[in-house]
């Protein structure tokens, strides 16, 4: 049921990418001395309108409105080519990657704040605690 709720959608398709992307960087600190090794990244999150499907349950009465989030949708992991390059020419600095590791942390906890606040919100309108 949860799932046809775009919010929910949304939601998932943000810490499914903050998981991901903590993995990619958890890599790259793995790699910090391997010479020649280039620095991964994911691109950064953003809600994609769902495209003309028919399951997605909402109907736009215009172009520009959103019906929830496309979760389908695959992650590209890039080179990282904005990153500094080291004496060993690998261009993973463990600075950088910490604070993306950060970032991505936080991305993740703030989808979990929207899941529970639409949970919240789910059961306060069905009349639940």
């Amino acid at each position: 049921m949860l799932e046809k709720i775009s919010v929910f959608k949304t939601a998932y398709a943000m810490a499914r990418h903050a998981g991901a992307r903590q993995a990619v960087l958890a890599q790259n600190i793995a790699n910090a001395d391997s010479p020649g090794y280039r620095a991964k990244d994911i691109a950064p999150f953003r809600v994609a309108p769902d495209q003309g499907r028919a399951d997605a349950g909402m109907v736009a009465t215009r172009a520009t409105h959103l019906s929830g989030a496309n979760v389908a949708t695959p992650l590209r992991i890039n080179e990282a080519r904005d990153r500094s390059s080291d004496p060993n020419k690998n261009s993973i600095s463990l600075q950088d990657e910490m604070l993306h590791a950060v970032a991505a942390k936080r991305q993740h906890d703030r989808a979990l704040a929207i899941y529970r606040s639409g949970l919240r919100i789910l059961r306060s309108s069905l009349g639940g605690k």
